[in-house]
């Protein structure tokens, strides 16, 4: 079952349609959606590693763009679809001590959650909550996005033929570590911090 999810999924990252697929998903977790772009964007630079560089910053203009959405439905749409999400991701009852961090530290907290798995689109909706600073929070979300995105392109342009091996054999590990990876991020997102 992994290995034809596998090769389907290789199919997708070799489609014409994968770099808008790509964009989309990008755009979607930054501010709603709980899959990140990493996985279509490993498949993706593994199946053409020469495009690496094109899919990193496809990912990071289509997370940016999101992000602006999370931020203005923090800032317009908070009472309905902004609680609703806050709550979903299990920060509902904390969203007086985001405000308080992001009082003195909101740079660092956009830079740090943009580079971790934890949920991206609780910072993004925060900050338009809070009304921090839209020219400030679209360069910092230039840098902690691109930075995520080329870093993993990086990887996968120099290291990519032995993990496309292991992906290969391993693709139902892989699944389930992103999955673990996922699900310790929203278990951060909620508790930790």
């Amino acid at each position: 079952m992994f290995q034809r999810l596998y090769q389907w999924t290789l199919r997708l990252a070799e489609s014409p349609h994968a770099p808008w697929t790509l964009g989309v998903i990008a755009f979607a977790e930054s501010s709603f959606f709980p899959i990140p772009p990493d996985t279509i964007l490993v498949p993706m630079s593994l199946a053409k590693p020469k495009q690496a560089w094109a899919y990193a910053l496809i990912c990071t203009i289509g997370s940016v763009a999101g992000a602006l959405l999370g931020y203005a439905i923090g800032a317009l749409l908070f009472e309905t679809v902004g609680k609703w999400l806050i709550n979903l991701y299990g920060y509902g009852a904390r969203v007086e001590e985001v405000k308080t961090l992001y009082a003195h530290w909101g740079w660092a907290v956009i830079l740090l959650k943009g580079l971790t798995p934890i949920p991206f689109k609780i910072v993004t909706i925060t900050s338009g909550l809070l009304s921090y600073s839209l020219p400030i929070f679209v360069v910092l979300c230039l840098i902690t996005r691109g930075a995520r995105f080329f870093l993993l392109a990086l990887l996968l342009k120099h290291f990519g033929e032995p993990i496309n091996a292991l992906l290969d054999k391993y693709f139902g590990w892989f699944l389930a570590g992103l999955l673990a990876i996922i699900i310790v991020g929203f278990w951060i997102a909620t508790r930790v911090i």
